[in-house]
């Protein structure tokens, strides 16, 4: 396993959950969630947090149906994932695959007794956890990064 920090994004059309782990890769906590809907603002605040967590390598997820195919909202990922990776160069992108993450993370947020309405405001940034995790647990077993390099393109 490699040390160091890494940040999971988990990219929805209205927000965006952000989440963090510790230098030793062992525990996925809750970062913000950053508004989505103005593209150019959100990537602004997320090279923001990238400059202020100094991770190496940002983990972005990709939705999967459950059949492993990709559909229209995996092809606007992986466009922010190419913008991400153009705007916070040399650093790594990676896309892993977040299928169920966000329902994973409802029924997290369900158990605890959080309410639905007060858990929209903080269900994307459970769901960038959930991304988190799966991609350390994903790396400790089998000793490789998570998912797949995202390209730059200039």
């Amino acid at each position: 396993m490699r040390r160091g920090r890494r940040l999971a994004i988990d990219v929805g059309d209205a927000r965006i959950g952000v989440a963090s782990c510790d230098p030793d890769g062992i525990l996925a906590t809750p970062v913000e969630t950053v508004p989505g809907r103005d593209v150019p603002a959100a990537h602004r605040r997320l090279r923001q947090i990238v400059e202020e967590y100094e991770p190496i390598e940002v983990l972005i997820g990709l939705p999967r149906s459950l059949n492993g195919g990709e559909g229209p909202a995996a092809a606007k990922v992986r466009t922010f994932a190419e913008e991400m990776a153009r705007s916070i160069a040399p650093l790594p992108v990676r896309l892993v695959d977040e299928r169920m993450s966000t329902v994973t993370a409802s029924q997290g947020l369900r158990a605890s007794g959080v309410k639905a309405k007060k858990g929209r405001s903080v269900i994307d940034q459970v769901a960038a956890v959930v991304i988190l995790q799966s991609a350390l647990e994903a790396e400790r077993v089998s000793g490789n990064p998570p998912g797949e390099g995202v390209e730059v393109v200039i």
